[in-house]
């Protein structure tokens, strides 16, 4: 089969691989309709990771499954579905309790796996082809009738959505709140988005990219220039407080306006603008080591934080992948009865031939490149 293989530092190629196939009794394959490039992928593209020269690239997929192991029960040939980026048991103590991101079986001794990602598992990417699913009966959620129409929309299910949906989650935002949140890439738009979903009064999304900010906006949150005092402003808006959460969607690569990668910038100026007792919810990318880095610290996955500040107004924090497959039902359900349309995050539905131009454009955060689909249909 066809497939998107690293090959090194901002170099990826379209290459014939072995087919995927069964496994364990547990397994499907599924034949691959759409899998998105997503932020993290251009992280291992610009070397920012230990991803092996050689692997399947993709982590956020959609398909028909092909091929089913004995052992499986309720998936059955032709069904379509949706693929978590997280590979997960289904049964472990952190499965059970639905912290399906830290699966304690799949990736021993650590806890979490995921397609095509680095040390996270032996598990195969699906830009690709096809694409073999383990513990299927519980990674791979069948989607309903309208999923070749709304194939964009139910796709954002396999990590984008439920991501942004969880950073609602780890800060705790309830009905009329005032939400910040830094990084308007697609994460960011996903957690305004379920921010306004949930009945947040009022969304404030804090990004350099004018034209991602223009797309928060559509989506209903209110955007902000990163190069403006947006701290002073937010506070001033309410009257000295702060807002009452706050969510991290941009990760270690955050930077100042003059450039510089400054990997406690987002995280500090949310314990600032979120107000006594208020809650953080961190979903953009952190690592334990990033030799890349620009300071020592940071090179080991550290950073100087506010802690007094933060220990002074009594707030909390939460961070960590999403728990992708705890959200998917409700999620996918929204989507179905038309209560939810993330799939105006997309800019491209491209082939798999036109990958390695996708990744060019988009880790050189090129003007019209937002959330790239990749259709192995295509081409």
């Amino acid at each position: 089969m066809r497939a998107v293989v690293f090959n090194g530092l901002r170099d990826v190629s379209v290459e014939d691989v072995p087919d995927p196939f069964i496994e364990r009794p547990t397994d499907v394959v599924v034949k691959i309709t759409a899998s998105n490039i997503c932020g993290s992928d251009l992280h291992m593209y610009e070397g920012r990771t230990d991803l092996k020269p050689g692997t399947v690239m993709g982590h956020e997929n959609l398909g028909e499954v092909v091929e089913v192991g004995h052992a499986v029960c309720d998936i059955r040939v032709g069904d379509r579905v949706c693929l978590p980026f997280n590979v997960s048991c289904g049964f472990c103590k952190n499965c059970a309790a639905g912290s399906t991101g830290f699966c304690l079986t799949v990736n021993p001794p650590s806890a979490g796996g995921a397609y095509g990602y680095p040390s996270m598992g032996p598990y195969s990417g699906g830009q690709a082809e096809y694409l073999r699913v383990p513990y299927a009966d519980f990674n791979a959620l069948k989607l309903p009738e309208d999923s070749v129409d709304k194939e964009n929309d139910y796709v954002m299910l396999a990590g984008v959505f439920p991501t942004g949906w969880h950073g609602t989650q780890l800060a705790q935002v309830e009905p009329g709140d005032r939400v910040a949140i830094y990084g308007a890439g697609p994460v960011g738009i996903m957690a305004a988005y379920s921010s306004l979903i949930q009945g947040a009064a009022e969304v404030f999304v804090i990004d350099y990219v004018a034209e991602r900010l223009a797309l928060a906006e559509k989506f209903g949150a209110i955007g902000i220039d990163a190069r403006t005092d947006a701290v002073g402003y937010l506070k001033d808006l309410t009257d000295g407080e702060g807002v009452d959460r706050g969510i991290e969607a941009v990760g270690y690569r955050a930077h100042d306006p003059a450039g510089n990668e400054r990997s406690g910038l987002t995280i500090n100026a949310l314990v600032d603008v979120v107000r006594p007792t208020g809650g953080i919810g961190v979903v953009g990318d952190f690592v334990p080591q990033d030799p890349g880095a620009a300071d020592d610290l940071a090179k080991s996955g550290r950073m100087a934080f506010d802690f007094g500040t933060f220990f002074l107004k009594g707030q909390t924090m939460a961070a960590g992948q999403a728990n992708v497959r705890t959200y998917t039902r409700y999620l996918r359900d929204l989507i179905h009865q038309n209560k939810a349309t993330p799939s105006r995050l997309v800019s491209h539905n491209l082939g798999l031939s036109d990958a390695p131009d996708a990744y060019r454009h988009f880790a050189n955060r090129d003007q019209g490149w937002m959330k790239v689909v990749l259709n192995p249909g295509r081409g």
